[in-house]
């Protein structure tokens, strides 16, 4: 298979495969990414492995949805700070350029 072509995946296996690449890190880990602006904030309502899929289909409609009702944006300084406060750790996922995180709260 040349470089060019790509292995077409349904919408279940796609969310396998996302399924399998999701993973926890700390804030310490984080921080290069959110340096590089790439971090996306997935609302706990949400479930990180269906936005990620819709990421990866770029489902624009969906994704502007999600913008319009704040239920992901991009990280800030202010959720940088926070983040640092309670030394957190995260759900995440990588859908280049982006990494979209779920922050695990602890009860």
């Amino acid at each position: 298979m040349s470089d060019n072509e790509r292995i077409e995946l349904n919408a279940e296996e796609l969310r396998q495969k996302i399924n399998l690449e999701t993973g926890q890190l700390s804030w310490q880990e984080l921080q290069k990414y959110f340096a590089k602006g790439n971090v996306i904030i997935v609302t706990p309502e949400l479930n990180l492995i269906d936005v990620a899929a819709q990421f990866a289909e770029d489902d624009k409609d969906a994704v502007a949805e999600w913008i319009n009702s704040e239920k992901i944006k991009r990280a800030l300084d202010d959720d940088a700070r926070q983040w640092n406060v309670r030394n957190s750790r995260f759900w995440t996922v990588v859908v280049a350029p982006w990494i979209l995180v779920q922050e695990i709260v602890k009860h």
